[in-house]
């Protein structure tokens, strides 16, 4: 498979059409995949929850765009932010992996961002006790 401009043009388009302003394509090879690789089309003003991934690190790559990754620290069901990460395709920062259990969240900063994400293991949704609330 080859990732094009016109995939992530058509992502976008779908991103802005959604009511969470963001989209996104699996890249695995069947649902039978051990593990997540998808892209994800993020337009400013998505809401992504602040969450984290207790078994898997996951690994983030900006296509296009620019997004501003967000790292917390959880006490007793709180968080504060600790730390933040921005990334840009031609920027200082082109991805990072966030370890297993970090809680974070992202912000994109422009119209047409495009992220690749990947993750160990089979798809499995997120508890009430992995989003921080």
């Amino acid at each position: 498979m080859r990732i094009t401009q016109t995939l992530l043009d058509q992502l976008t388009e779908q991103a802005k059409a959604s009511p969470r302003l963001r989209m996104n394509y699996d890249l695995r090879n069947s649902a039978e995949d051990g593990s997540q690789r998808m892209l994800n089309a993020i337009e400013p003003g998505s809401v992504v929850p602040i969450h984290r991934h207790r078994d898997s690190s996951e690994t983030v790559v900006i296509l296009r765009g620019r997004i501003v990754e967000e790292f917390y620290d959880a006490v007793q069901g709180a968080g504060s932010k600790v730390q933040e990460i921005e990334l840009s395709p031609n920027g200082e920062v082109v991805a990072v992996n966030i370890p297993a259990g970090q809680w974070h969240t992202l912000r994109s900063l422009v119209s047409g961002t495009v992220i690749m994400e990947m993750k160990n293991g089979k798809y499995e949704p997120l508890t009430d006790a992995d989003i921080l609330r």
